[in-house]
C-alpha cells in the first residue's frame, strides 16, 4: 500500500513539473528559431530525466522494503531532485534568451549591410542608364550633324562651280573692257557718235552689275565656309565626348569584373630571344646596316662617329631601318629612374627599354635626323607623328627642339621651343615651385609641366573612365582629349628617307 501511494505522488509531481517545463520551452521557442538545436537538446534531456527519476524511485522503494525507511524522507528527496532539474532548466533558458538576443543583433547588422549594398547597386544602375542615354543622344546628334555637313559640302561644291563660271564671265568681261579701253583711246582722238556712247554706257552698267553679283556670291561662299568650319568643330567635340563615354564603359566593365583587360601587344612581331648581330666595320646607325644588306629587325652593334660601340634595336619598315630609342609595351619596366639611368640607358632591348640620352646624342651628331613617335591606345588604335629635331649635349641637359613634319594625331609637344630633359633628381627648371618629374613619375622633356609624358607610370584606365593626370602614359594635345596609351615607340632615322608612311 505504501509503495502504491508513493508511486502515485511521484508520478503526479513529475507530471506537473514536466508540464511547467514544456510551457517555458514553448515560450522560448516562440522567441527565436535560432534556438531550435538547443530545444532539441532540452527535449532529449526531458526524456531521459523521468527515466532517471523512475530508476531513483525504484531504488528508494527497494530501500523501503529492505530498511523500512520513512515515506516522508523519500518524498522530500524526490522534491529536491525536481528542484535541481528545474534550476538547471532555468539556467539553460536564460542562456538561450541571451543567445536569441545576440543572434537578433547580428541578423539586424546583416540586414542593414544588405540594404546599403542594394542602395549602392541601385544608384550605380541609375548612373549607367544615364550614361547610356547620353551616349545615344550624342550619337543621334552626331548623325544629324554629319548629314548637315554632307548637305553643306554639296552646296559648297555647287557654289564653287558657279564661282568658276563667274570667273570665266569675268575674264570675258575683262576682254571686253580692254576692247572698250581701245575704243576710248580712239575716242580721245575722234569724237564718238551717239550710238557708240550709248553702247559704252550699257557696257559699263553691265560690268557693274556683274561685279556686284560676284561680290554677293563670294560673300555667300565665305558664309558657307564659316558654317562648315563650325559644323566640323561641333562634330569633333561630339566625337571626343563619344570617345570619353566609351572609355567610361570600358572602365566600368573592368570595375565590375565583366571585362578582361586586353593584352599589351607591341607594334611589330618579333622573337623575344632575338639574335645579336655583329657588323663588320663601323656602322654609324641602323640605316647604314640596312644599306649594307642587313635588312632584318633585331639587335645589332653600331659605332657612331667619335663614340664607343654599343648595341641597339633596329626595326625594319618603309623600306629602310630605324634606330629605336624607346619602347614600351606592357609596363613590365619601371621608367621612374634617376638622371644617370636616363643618360646611360636601361631595360632589355628585346622588351621595354630606354636607349640612353648619351647614345642617342652620339647618333644624332652625325647629321640631320627624323624623330618618329608611334602610339597605340587601349582600343588598339594606332597613330604616329614625325618631327625634324635637334638634340643638345650634356652641357644643355640634352635640350630638344622639334618641328612637326607629318602625323595622324594632333601635336602635343611644343614646337620651336627648347625642351630640357629632367628627372626627379635632376630638375634644373622648377616652375612655380612645382617639380614636374617627381609628380609625373618619369624623366621627360618637360615644358611648364605640360600634360604629355611618354615615360610616365604605366597604368590602365580607372573606374568611371577618370584619368589620373599626375601619373600615366598619355598624349594630350593643347586642344583635345587625353589619349591614354597602351604602348609607345620612339625611333630616329636620317633625313635622307625617300618615302614615309
Amino acid at each position: 500500500m505504501k509503495r502504491s501511494i508513493y508511486r502515485l505522488n511521484s508520478s503526479t509531481q513529475n507530471s506537473h513539473t514536466v508540464k511547467t517545463i514544456r510551457k517555458s520551452l514553448c515560450i522560448l521557442n516562440n522567441q527565436s528559431v535560432a534556438g531550435a538545436e538547443i530545444m532539441k537538446i532540452i527535449l532529449i534531456f526531458l526524456f531521459i530525466a523521468p527515466l532517471a527519476l523512475s530508476a531513483r524511485a525504484e531504488k528508494d522503494f527497494s530501500a523501503l522494503d529492505s530498511a523500512a525507511s520513512p515515506e516522508t524522507k523519500s518524498r522530500f528527496a524526490m522534491l529536491d531532485d525536481v528542484r535541481i532539474l528545474a534550476n538547471g532548466l532555468l539556467q539553460l533558458g536564460h542562456g538561450l534568451k541571451d543567445f536569441v538576443h545576440k543572434t537578433k543583433g547580428q541578423m539586424n547588422d546583416i540586414f542593414q549591410k544588405l540594404y546599403i549594398f542594394d542602395k549602392s547597386f541601385y544608384e550605380l544602375s541609375l548612373q549607367t542608364n544615364e550614361i547610356k542615354e547620353e551616349e545615344e543622344l550624342l550619337r543621334q546628334t552626331t548623325a544629324r550633324l554629319q548629314i548637315n555637313n554632307e548637305e553643306i559640302k554639296n552646296l559648297s561644291q555647287e557654289m564653287n562651280l558657279k564661282i568658276e563660271d563667274l570667273i570665266q564671265n569675268k575674264i570675258q568681261l575683262q576682254e571686253k573692257v580692254w576692247g572698250l579701253e581701245d575704243k576710248v583711246t580712239k575716242l580721245a582722238i575722234t569724237q564718238p557718235t551717239v550710238q557708240e556712247t550709248n553702247e559704252i554706257s550699257s557696257l559699263k552698267a553691265f560690268v557693274e552689275r556683274q561685279d556686284n553679283h560676284i561680290k554677293q556670291l563670294l560673300k555667300i561662299v565665305e558664309d558657307q565656309h564659316a558654317q562648315l568650319d563650325k559644323q566640323h568643330n561641333q562634330i569633333m567635340e561630339l566625337e571626343d565626348k563619344l570617345n570619353h563615354i566609351e572609355l567610361q564603359e570600358l572602365a566600368e566593365n573592368s570595375f565590375t569584373g565583366e571585362h578582361t583587360e586586353p593584352e599589351a601587344t607591341p607594334f611589330y612581331v618579333r622573337n623575344s630571344t632575338a639574335v645579336t648581330y655583329k657588323y663588320e666595320g663601323a656602322a654609324p646607325d641602323c640605316t647604314a646596316l640596312y644599306n649594307s644588306g642587313i635588312q632584318t629587325s633585331g639587335i645589332y652593334t653600331i659605332k657612331p662617329n667619335g663614340s664607343e660601340a654599343f648595341d641597339v634595336y633596329c626595326e625594319t619598315k618603309f623600306g629602310t631601318s630605324w634606330t629605336v630609342i624607346q619602347n614600351r609595351v606592357d609596363g613590365s619596366l619601371d621608367f621612374n629612374q634617376t638622371w644617370d639611368a636616363y643618360v646611360k640607358g636601361f631595360g632589355d632591348l628585346n622588351e621595354e627599354f630606354w636607349l640612353g640620352l648619351n647614345k642617342t646624342y652620339s647618333i644624332t651628331q652625325q647629321g640631320d635626323y627624323i624623330l618618329r613617335i608611334e602610339l597605340q591606345d587601349w582600343k588598339d588604335n594606332k597613330r604616329y607623328v614625325e618631327y625634324a629635331f635637334d638634340l643638345g649635349g650634356p652641357e644643355t641637359d640634352y635640350t630638344l627642339q622639334l618641328s612637326r613634319i607629318s602625323g595622324s594625331i594632333p601635336n602635343a609637344l611644343p614646337e620651336q621651343t627648347e625642351l630640357r630633359f629632367s628627372t626627379a633628381d635632376h630638375d634644373m627648371a622648377v616652375i612655380n615651385n612645382f617639380n614636374c618629374p617627381e609628380n609625373y613619375l618619369g624623366g621627360w622633356w618637360h615644358s611648364e609641366c605640360e600634360e604629355t609624358n611618354l615615360n610616365g607610370k604605366y597604368v590602365a584606365p580607372r573606374s568611371k573612365g577618370r584619368l589620373d593626370r599626375s601619373k600615366g602614359l598619355y598624349w594630350k594635345p593643347k586642344k583635345g582629349r587625353y589619349y591614354l596609351l597602351k604602348s609607345t615607340k620612339i625611333m630616329i632615322h636620317p633625313t635622307d628617307l625617300k618615302s614615309f608612311d
